[in-house]
């Protein structure tokens, strides 16, 4: 039951020159970049061709897309970047950090509209969050300033762990701004944690295997697109072992999680393809701010409590914007 209301190159001929821009088909193409699976993120590329939509463009109709999944190959993310702006999309829709900076590298004039957890001033992507000055734009989800919040709630909901686990990805460099959040946050308020390593979701049952053996009490899953596709096999598995666990979106809660905590990825997607239906009818990303949330909403599934054996404190629940019985 609902508690409470839930309140962004290639040198010489690869770039593609303004003045090319400004003469658009009148179909134009977007090019799709993202690090993980389309399989995992259908629900939010529909949020994504929803914001597409309230400008007045549907694929199909008056609108192409070129879609590039890396299926979890960060490695790949170059490579079909630099394949994008050699067919001179007209904006490329970035979906996570990763991608973002991929498309960055190559080129300084498509316009990109990302979608990320990651400072983008911290790591180059903009100049500043109202101004961005360049050719990317974008929604933020702000990662690394919840991380503190999480780690909190989790420990008020199994105060007895020692160790806490935090799942992470390590072919990310990205990753690691974010883990350095929950690092700083763990020395301050005394938790210790242990790191627990995943780059595919074939290590998912390595990572549980490891939480039992080593009697680790409860567990964060950062924001990685590889775990959000892999929500399923995730929750099932902390269902398996009993682990007491919490993510940054409710839609690992919708799946039978335990706690969330976040904004919505799905409002960031669609924020994506608001920005790049604004784009299209002529704004330019120099002048569009970071979109960030105002909005973070905790979430809590009373029917996993139950199956882990926990009881939610009524304070907790109580603050709860969304209760799944």
């Amino acid at each position: 039951m609902r508690r409470r209301g839930f309140i962004a190159g290639l040198g010489g001929a690869a770039a593609w020159p303004l003045a090319a821009r400004a003469q658009q088909p009148a179909r134009p193409v977007i090019g799709w970049l993202h690090q993980s699976t389309r399989a995992g993120y259908v629900q939010f590329l529909a949020a994504f061709h929803q914001g597409l939509s309230e400008n007045g463009y549907v694929e199909g109709r008056n609108l192409a897309v070129e879609y590039r999944f890396a299926e979890d190959r960060l490695d790949l993310l170059p490579a079909m970047a630099a394949d994008l702006v050699q067919r001179r999309v007209t904006v490329i829709a970035a979906a996570a950090t990763p991608a973002a900076v991929a498309a960055k590298a190559v080129t300084a004039t498509i316009p990109i509209v990302f979608s990320g957890g990651v400072d983008p001033v911290q790591i180059g992507l903009v100049a500043s969050f109202n101004r961005p000055g360049g050719n990317v734009t974008g929604a933020l989800q702000f990662t690394s300033m919840v991380i503190t919040k999480r780690l909190e709630l989790l420990r008020e909901v199994v105060p007895k762990a020692a160790v806490i686990g935090v799942l992470t990805q390590p072919n990310s460099r990205y990753e690691q701004i974010a883990l350095a959040a929950v690092q700083d946050v763990a020395q301050r308020i005394g938790q210790q944690i242990r790191l627990l390593n995943a780059g595919s979701e074939e290590q998912f049952d390595e990572v549980f295997a490891t939480i039992e053996r080593e009697r680790i009490g409860a567990l964060l899953v950062q924001n990685d697109p590889l775990f959000t596709t892999g929500r399923e096999r995730l929750v099932a598995l902390a269902a398996r072992y009993a682990v007491p666990s919490i993510y940054e979106f409710r839609e690992f809660v919708q799946a039978g999680g335990l706690m969330s905590y976040g904004s919505s990825l799905s409002e960031s997607y669609h924020q994506v393809g608001v920005y790049v239906g604004r784009i299209l009818k002529g704004e330019t990303p120099a002048d569009m701010p970071i979109v960030q949330p105002i909005r973070f909403s905790f979430v809590v599934n009373l029917k996993t409590a139950k199956a882990v054996g926990l009881t939610i404190p009524a304070n907790l629940l109580a603050l709860a914007d969304e209760v799944i019985e």
